[in-house]
């Protein structure tokens, strides 16, 4: 039988490159007491009243149709939150409701790239990005994130690898898996390469609000640049519900129009009652994130403490997000072999770097989203691997 060649472009794209993740999933379902450090799942529940609000919403009977660009509410709630965080007035012109920032993102590079382009993306970068971008069946062009830059992309780099066919910027920032955070000069002077070469900056910005050292700073503040930049995110982090696949496009207007048919014929709007837990999170004030954030850069500094100490073994402490970098080079392996190694040996779960790029292979990565009595067990558990 025939299929069509985006099958072959998502070959290993996809469920393969978290192997190790459902293989953890496997094992403990079988009852093995294995340390889950695999992936992003806040443990703080979320606020109960966005649950009370999400409940409430499924029982008035919001359980019918949507409109294709979204809840009329939830795209005010939305341009409301960018008017005040990006300092120009954002409307509802401006936004598409998507069910996450992963629909969100590969409906804008699906609108804005195709097989005859290439798309610029920092490496390390996000396990999906590398399917998402081939779908469209552009070309990954990698430009890398380098450690003695705290992995905060450079201009001089960005621009290094812009080929006549480059499109658009994949730009994450916060950063997963690294964790960094882009300084706003360094922002501008990516934003003045993009505008240099007529590229695209498509933001993912899904943790701006999970910074705990420095400032998230948004292309979208640069009023010359902004008829460029496409920011999307979601209320996953922020308000600990991945399960919502909640999310939205900020961007031109012009940029709306044009997208909002592909986005119809994607998913014909969202789920209504989640769309109006989604604007009830975002117009109300909680502490939530706060709490999670503060979780966070705690357990990342009681990991990087008890790891520091081997000599074999190098954690990078991360400025934002709810991940942790491990370089384990000095071990003789490279991440994947050692995730592996870790999980049959020590039961301890961690992503291998080389499922974020190919700038990442020395690299595993942890999640910090276990109490910090399971963190400080796996951190036990993996100085008991690399002394053996």
């Amino acid at each position: 039988m025939r299929y069509a060649p985006i099958t072959d472009r998502l070959m290993k794209l996809g469920s393969e490159k978290w192997k190790l993740h459902f293989e953890t999933r496997r094992l403990k379902a079988l009852g093995e007491p294995v340390i889950e450090l695999t992936i992003g799942e806040p443990d703080l529940p979320p606020d109960r009243a966005i649950l009370e609000a999400l409940v409430s919403a499924l029982y008035s009977g919001r359980t019918k149709y949507s409109y294709g660009r979204g809840e009329p509410d939830t795209l005010k709630a939305i341009a409301d939150k960018y008017t005040k965080s990006r300092g120009y007035s954002v409307n509802e012109e401006n936004v598409i409701y998507f069910p996450g920032t992963q629909t969100a993102i590969f409906a804008t590079l699906l609108g804005l790239v195709g097989q005859q382009d290439s798309v610029l993306v920092g490496d390390p970068y996000y396990a999906t990005y590398e399917g998402l971008i081939a779908a469209t069946g552009a070309k990954r062009l990698s430009v890398p994130l380098r450690q003695e830059h705290g992995f905060r992309m450079q201009a001089a780099d960005l621009e290094r690898e812009i080929r006549d066919d480059s499109r658009l910027l994949l730009l994450n920032n916060p950063n997963n898996p690294t964790g960094s955070v882009l300084s706003r000069s360094e922002v501008q002077a990516i934003c003045r390469v993009c505008e240099k070469y007529n590229l695209w900056i498509l933001a993912d910005e899904v943790y701006e609000n999970l910074v705990y050292k420095g400032e998230f700073y948004s292309p979208l503040s640069e009023e010359n640049y902004r008829n460029r930049v496409i920011s999307v995110a979601s209320v996953s982090k922020t308000y600990g519900v991945p399960g919502f696949r909640s999310g939205w496009v900020v961007g031109p207007e012009e940029f709306c129009k044009k997208l909002i048919a592909l986005a119809e014929t994607m998913l014909f709007g969202g789920v209504p009652f989640i769309a109006d837990a989604t604007a009830f999170a975002l117009n109300s004030s909680s502490d939530f994130v706060d709490r999670m954030g503060a979780s966070y850069v705690h357990r990342a500094k009681l990991i990087v403490d008890a790891l520091a100490p081997s000599p074999q073994i190098n954690p990078f402490l991360p400025s934002s997000g709810m991940f942790l970098l491990i370089d384990v080079a000095g071990t003789g392996m490279e991440g994947e072999e050692f995730a592996w190694k870790l999980l049959k040996n020590k039961k301890v779960a961690v992503m291998p770097g080389n499922s974020f790029g190919s700038n990442a292979t020395s690299f595993i990565r942890v999640s910090l989203t276990v109490e910090d009595a399971l963190l400080m067990e796996a951190c036990k558990r993996i100085n008991s691997f690399v002394k053996v």
